[in-house]
């Protein structure tokens, strides 16, 4: 990952509920930033249509964050289905298990098109207090999340999303090239909102992330375009 740009490492999160606003800020944002995730509240608001349109308004690179969860025959399916479409990234829940992860890699692996397929770990509105008592999972969120990060690389998945904080013991467990996705992205200044367990671009960059997923930050300013700038330079100063 260290050819990349710094802007190819921002990916802008289209957290809209229609078409119009998500296709507007992708042509504001064309060739300003590495790319841009589409999630489930824009695809069932605007239908599957709206990765050409996005593609048309100059989204080099989508990341459809999908978060697949479901029996291997039924994923795989699901997974298959996305490639056709041309993403260039899509995500399934890594708590599935190594065999829905095999199956989706095969899947992925299937066709002409190869997309980058993700893991999603611990999900980052997720606190240990939760861990434990949701999810009645022991120990720490680090060890958790380097544990499905393991399961993810031996199944042959790509890389993982994960928060900040687990960046270190990732790196530390599945090495320099497996690709880190992360979310929960604030710049200084800037509100936590929903997340709990959130950094600084910069600060993230130097833990080790491939790419950062970055929302409100960019998408609430009132100057898009700029804050994404300064969050490239802020990445630059870094690397």
């Amino acid at each position: 990952m260290s050819n990349l740009l710094p802007h190819e490492r921002i990916l802008v999160a289209l957290d809209y509920d229609n078409a119009d606003d998500a296709v507007r800020l992708s042509h504001l944002l064309a060739g300003k930033i590495g790319g841009v995730k589409v999630g489930l509240e824009l695809v069932n608001s605007a239908g599957f249509d709206i990765f050409s349109r996005l593609a048309d308004a100059g989204a080099a690179r989508i990341f459809y964050d999908a978060k697949f969860h479901d029996i291997p025959n039924t994923v795989a399916g699901a997974v298959k289905a996305a490639a056709k479409r041309g993403v260039w990234m899509v995500n399934v829940h890594a708590g599935g298990g190594s065999a829905m992860l095999k199956a989706a890699t095969d899947a992925a692996h299937s066709g002409d098109h190869v997309p980058l397929l993700i893991g999603v770990t611990i999900l980052t509105s997720l606190d240990e207090a939760a861990l434990h008592t949701d999810l009645r999972v022991p120990g720490t969120v680090a060890d958790q999340v380097t544990h499905l990060a393991a399961l993810c690389q031996s199944a042959g998945l790509d890389g993982v999303v994960a928060s900040p904080l687990e960046l270190a013991a990732i790196r530390r467990t599945c090495g320099p090239d497996f690709v880190t996705v992360i979310p929960g992205i604030r710049p200084a200044g800037v509100a936590t909102h929903d997340q709990a367990r959130v950094a600084t671009p910069g600060a993230t960059i130097l833990a080790g992330a491939s790419y950062l997923v970055i929302g409100r930050a960019i998408t609430g300013a009132s100057d898009p375009a700029a804050a994404a700038d300064a969050i490239s330079q802020e990445i630059r100063s870094v690397l």
